[in-house]
């Protein structure tokens, strides 16, 4: 498989929704909360815990670290999960308190081997939830994976119907130069298709932008 076909597939998403932006925040502590808050979840409804959260004053860490769980957990009911999520936002920000003394640009400004380390040895973070801390907040070029990227580049025969998180990974990072703007923007976008076209029960296929993609 060549290597421009995966630059021509964001080539051809981008031509046809243009830039994504992501990650939709005011601060790099909101981006670091929302990667948490999306786990199985939808954006819509993230969106409204951290409407909350903002209303309540509670976009930072020191006002976050200082509020019991479940308080916390009641402000973000919105995303589902809210009890587990409000353990995981605490555990999270626990490590930040020990590794990095309560600063989460010292986090996201450490090498990405480290942080990534770091991040996944908090309870709750995965993989994906790590690398989108590291990309969307410190600009490391990681690729973030999910269910979208595996259904949408299985399905036209691009990566292995059986393959891990770090195998999907290594599928994109292999072949795209390490961007941290190419990756945010590529990751957007094949969550976008996804949703619209790429559905898991009923594909769009006739009409998607990646048509006859192979």
């Amino acid at each position: 498989m060549s290597v421009k076909l995966f630059q021509d597939i964001y080539d051809r998403l981008y031509h046809h929704y243009g830039p994504q932006c992501w990650w939709p925040a005011d601060s790099d502590f909101e981006i670091l909360v929302g990667a948490v808050l999306t786990q199985n979840t939808s954006w819509d409804n993230v969106s409204k815990a951290l409407e909350k959260l903002r209303d309540a004053g509670m976009l930072s860490y020191q006002a976050m670290s200082a509020t019991p769980v479940d308080g916390l957990a009641e402000l973000i009911r919105p995303s589902g999960y809210y009890n587990i999520k409000a353990k995981r936002l605490h555990n999270l920000l626990r490590m930040i308190s020990t590794r990095y003394g309560g600063e989460l640009d010292a986090l996201i400004s450490d090498n990405t081997e480290e942080a990534r380390t770091n991040l996944l040895s908090v309870k709750g973070i995965g993989p994906e939830t790590a690398d989108a801390i590291l990309l969307y907040c410190g600009k490391h070029p990681v690729f973030v994976v999910d269910t979208y990227t595996h259904r949408v580049f299985s399905r036209h025969g691009l990566v292995p119907e059986e393959c891990d998180y770090h195998e999907l990974q290594e599928e994109f990072t292999r072949r795209l130069e390490p961007d941290p703007h190419l990756y945010g923007e590529y990751h957007a976008l094949i969550v976008m298709v996804a949703k619209e076209f790429c559905k898991k029960g009923a594909p769009l296929c006739e009409h998607c932008p990646l048509a006859g993609v192979e």
